[in-house]
């Protein structure tokens, strides 16, 4: 899914994100830049994954070269949002997101980051 339109409208050529979902597993793998023109994409994205239905969702970010503080947040406010024992397994993240996640939600139980 490929947004090319923001919230004030289309948006000038530049960041791009897309969000398909992963072939084995619940989940999503990301493409491009979280940033303030993807932002409307990457958040539709945790929405879908945050909705009743499994314990683990995966997000894949291999392929992400660019994560900023909203969308960081966007990220831990979903699994804070998910119930009890259920959690998000986030896959081969930017370095920035990593740090961020260990500035400001360190220890985050329905957060898992792996290499």
């Amino acid at each position: 899914m490929q947004i090319p339109q923001g919230p004030d409208g289309p948006r000038p050529a530049g960041a791009v994100l897309t969000v398909c979902p992963l072939p084995d597993r619940p989940g999503v793998r990301a493409a491009g830049e979280i940033s303030l023109s993807t932002r409307v994409t990457w958040e539709a994205a945790l929405e879908r994954l945050a909705a009743p239905g499994h314990e683990v969702f995966h997000v894949e970010l291999s392929a992400v070269t660019f994560v900023d503080v909203a969308g960081a947040s966007a990220l831990a406010l979903t699994a804070q949002s998910l119930g009890a024992g259920r959690r998000i397994v986030v896959s081969r993240p930017p370095l920035t997101l990593r740090r961020l996640l260990e500035l400001f939600w360190p220890g985050l139980p329905a957060l898992e980051v792996v290499e």
